[in-house]
C-alpha cells in the first residue's frame, strides 16, 4: 500500500517536476537503458566465461542473467494481467551463452510489449501492479551492477561505461 500511495504521489504531483519525474514514459526511458546495457553484456561477455563466478558462492554470470529473464517474465505478467510463461522456468536451466543472451532478449520484448499498455494510471492501479513496474527498472540495474564486476575482470568494458566513451 505504501509502495502505491508514494508512486501515486509520485505521478499526480510529476508537473511541478516536469524534467525529473516518474511516470510511465520516464519508466520506460530507464527500462530501454537497462536493457541495452544487460543485452550488450551478454553479447560482450565470451561464451567460456558465462559459467565464471567472482568469488565461490556467487551466481555465474548466466546465472545472474537468467535471474533477470525470470524476474522479467514473472514482473511483465503482472503488467499483462496474465499467468507467468513457462519461459520463467525454463530459464534457470540455460548455461549456453546462445540460449540465455536468446532468452534474455526475449524476456526483454515480452517487457517491451508490456510497457506499450503501461499508463500512469495503470502503474498505481494495485501494489502488486506498482510493485512489478518498479521492480522492472530497478531490479535489472541491481542486476547489471553485479555483472559490471564480472565484465571489467574479464577485461571487457562494461556497456553503460563504453557508450559514455563515443
Amino acid at each position: 500500500m505504501r509502495t502505491r500511495i508514494v508512486l501515486s504521489c509520485v505521478l499526480m504531483c510529476g508537473t511541478a517536476y516536469a524534467q525529473n519525474h516518474l511516470t510511465a514514459t520516464a519508466t520506460e526511458r530507464y527500462f530501454n537503458v537497462v536493457r541495452r546495457n544487460l543485452e550488450a553484456s551478454a553479447d560482450a561477455m565470451p561464451a567460456e566465461k558465462f559459467s565464471f563466478r567472482l568469488t565461490d558462492g556467487q551466481m555465474t554470470f548466466a546465472e545472474w542473467l537468467n535471474h533477470s529473464t525470470q524476474r522479467n517474465y514473472s514482473d511483465c505478467a503482472v503488467l499483462k494481467s496474465e499467468p507467468v510463461s513457462e519461459k520463467e522456468k525454463q530459464a534457470a536451466s540455460l548455461k549456453e551463452k546462445g540460449e540465455v543472451s536468446r532468452a534474455l532478449k526475449d524476456s526483454f520484448a515480452y517487457c517491451a510489449d508490456a510497457l506499450k499498455t503501461m499508463t500512469d494510471e495503470k502503474a498505481v492501479s494495485s501494489d502488486r501492479v506498482s510493485n512489478a513496474f518498479l521492480h522492472l527498472v530497478v531490479h535489472n540495474n541491481e542486476i547489471y551492477g553485479n555483472i559490471v564486476g564480472y565484465l571489467r575482470v574479464s577485461g571487457i568494458v562494461p556497456p553503460s561505461t563504453a557508450s559514455r566513451k563515443k
